[in-house]
């Protein structure tokens, strides 16, 4: 059953450090978060964990935002 992390937990799994990993983000190779609340987000633990395995099958950037697109929109496809 996926949990949803705080930054640090994702940091750690994903061996990266603040700046790169937010890099990520804006480049569309991770996940957005998913906002908790008016300053804090979190990620769904499954998302960072397709993630992390595709980058140790040697997924390049743009098999990796096209996995980050899939996840998004499995997240709203969840709202039914």
């Amino acid at each position: 059953m996926p949990r949803l992390l705080r930054l640090e937990p994702v940091l750690a799994h994903t061996g990266q450090t603040r700046s790169p990993f937010y890099a990520c983000i804006a480049a569309g190779t991770m996940t957005r978060p998913v906002k908790l609340g008016a300053r804090a987000a979190a990620w769904p633990s499954d998302e960072v964990e397709a993630i992390v395995q595709a980058r140790i099958a040697g997924a390049k950037d743009a098999d990796l935002r096209k996995l980050v697109d899939k996840l998004h929109a499995q997240r709203k496809g969840g709202l039914q």
